[in-house]
């Protein structure tokens, strides 16, 4: 089918794809997939004279607070009175009670511009710290991961939707307004109104879920209106769309032929619910924000003709195998459109995932990147099943004139069409799994080996020691030492300042922690390539400065 496109509409097609892959490329550059700790006043394990009048986190990006989201504990595990105020990137924590010396933990969990909950902890000292510290529970770092009940959840609503989208808009476009293709319409109203029922449970399910897994505890934090209200607005409007499309869209359907009218309403309605989850997650990091949304719809649509394309094709062909004339019309309307659909698909998933991985090599270094490329392996599979249906299966039942053998060629298309079907109910299931989780996923502690750089001061030798190099925090150690490899001392302690090409942390905080060894704690926010500049005063007037790099992978 493809082949007989007129030349004019390829070159057409061809100038929309430069389009597209020049937005994709020359777009300004997306956010981060989380907020991540950059740094806190006091800083971890400091020791200060007198309380604190506030404590204050700094992110790499705009962050929402959560309700009752930020605990302070003393070194008994006992609960000190405390408030919190989010603005912009910064957590700001006030005491509202005394404490005595001693250390302090402060527990806080916020929410990322895209839904995914973050959390982490800061432990400091007043006067000086206790001789034992009882940690509190929940003290996870770095992005959350999400439940496995809101995982099924989702992939049970995509799944219910897409299908029911798909069946109402494969009863509009492909199917004939025959009456002797009332029967096989009778069985697409069933398995739609089917498909919309499970939809409608499974998104209103998914609020509770949502609120849960984003702003901490079980099910009777639900008792908590602050919870409900924290819930972004769009959530709710998405629910609403989604549950109110699928039953205006079915609702619509009826065992004849539709009128224009009721037919453009069903249309429209399951559209809308199709689309609507594109206006949450991801696409809401991703730059610039308008075109990921718009690409995302795009995206939805066309994997709801294709899915419930071919979950009706399996319910109608069937009932239609005995009346050749108006299975080859069915047959020969999806096939048209298939190509088109798969081309949507392709051209779309390829700006999400450019918009969204932000770069090639972190479809290969990120966790988010790795599952990714698993649900485009999939794709593959279903798009070969569908190419060997579509130009080897059809022509071959098309062109005999045996009865048997057209009825088991019939047979044979179910079947591959089936296999096409249940193929794609496992990309929705990955699809469900990539919702809830972070592109650049924070990589566990002591995950990569520390990264050691060795640079030559004013005749000191300046061995630096960054571990580890992953996202989140670290540790920078400077050691000096003579010629003959002992530790020694320059005139003052070393100075130290760490940047990337994107974020200045400005200067590192190191404290002498035994002869000629110097260490501070930083949080690294993103990966890529870090700057560590080192400043040595060796002499009265010398003060040498030399720069290491560094790189931190992907989580």
């Amino acid at each position: 089918m493809i082949g007989r496109l007129p030349r004019l509409r390829w070159r057409r097609a061809l100038v929309l794809i430069a389009v597209v892959a020049g937005l994709v490329v020359g777009g300004a550059a997306p956010a981060s997939a989380h907020a991540t700790l950059i740094s806190s006043d006091p800083a971890e394990g400091a020791v200060l004279a007198e309380a604190p009048e506030r404590i204050r986190f700094t992110f790499n990006e705009t962050a929402l607070g959560v309700p009752n989201g930020v605990q302070v504990f003393d070194a008994q595990g006992g609960l000190i009175a405390s408030s919190a105020s989010v603005r912009g990137r910064d957590l700001e924590v006030t005491l509202t009670e005394q404490v005595g010396r001693g250390t302090l933990v402060v527990v806080w969990r916020l929410v990322s511009e895209d839904g995914h909950p973050v959390g982490g902890s800061l432990t400091f000292s007043i006067g000086e710290p206790s001789a034992s510290v009882k940690l509190p529970p929940n003290r996870s770092a770095g992005a959350i991961e999400p439940p496995w009940t809101l995982t099924l959840t989702r992939w049970v609503g995509y799944v219910g939707l897409l299908l029911a989208a798909g069946l109402v808009g494969f009863a509009m476009l492909f199917l004939p307004s025959s009456h002797l293709a009332n029967r096989a319409r009778v069985r697409l109203m069933t398995a739609a109104r089917v498909a919309a029922g499970t939809t409608v449970v499974a998104w209103l399910a998914g609020l509770p879920l949502t609120v849960m897994y984003r702003f901490g505890g079980g099910p009777g934090s639900l008792a908590d209106g602050a919870n409900w209200s924290a819930l972004a607005a769009v959530e709710y409007i998405v629910a609403a769309a989604v549950v109110t499309g699928v039953v205006v869209a079915v609702g619509r359907l009826g065992p004849g032929a539709l009128s224009r009218s009721r037919g453009i309403v069903a249309l429209a309605a399951a559209g809308l619910a199709a689309c609507a989850p594109a206006l949450t997650g991801h696409t809401q990091v991703a730059r610039p924000v308008a075109l990921a949304i718009g690409v995302d719809m795009l995206h939805l649509l066309a994997g709801s003709v294709w899915f419930g394309g071919l979950v009706a094709l399996v319910l109608v062909l069937p009932d239609l195998a005995g009346r050749g004339a108006v299975v080859a019309e069915v047959l020969a309307r999806f096939s048209l459109a298939a190509a088109g659909i798969l081309a949507a698909l392709v051209v779309t998933g390829t700006v999400l995932a450019w918009r969204i991985a932000r770069s090639w090599s972190a479809l290969v270094d990120t966790g988010y990147g790795r599952l990714l490329l698993a649900k485009i392996a999939v794709v593959l599979v279903a798009v070969v099943i569908a190419a060997w249906n579509r130009y080897v299966l059809l022509p071959r039942m098309r062109q005999t004139t045996r009865r048997r053998e057209r009825r088991a060629g019939g047979g044979l298309v179910l079947r591959a069409t089936a296999a096409e079907a249940t193929v794609l109910v496992a990309v929705l299931l990955i699809t469900a799994v990539l919702v809830d989780r972070s592109p650049t996923a924070v990589a566990a502690a002591g995950a990569s080996g520390p990264a050691v750089r060795t640079a030559t001061l004013g005749g000191i030798e300046v061995r630096t020691t960054v571990s580890p190099p992953v996202i989140g925090p670290s540790t920078v150690t400077i050691e000096l030492r003579d010629a003959n490899g002992e530790p020694t001392e320059a005139l003052e302690a070393p100075r130290a300042r760490l940047a990337s090409s994107q974020v200045d942390l400005g200067a590192v905080s190191v404290s002498n922690i035994g002869p000629g060894v110097y260490s501070g704690q930083v949080v690294l926010p993103s990966a890529g390539t870090w700057r560590l500049q080192v400043s040595l005063r060796v002499s009265e007037f010398d003060s040498p400065v030399t720069t290491l790099e560094f790189t931190v992978p992907g989580g």
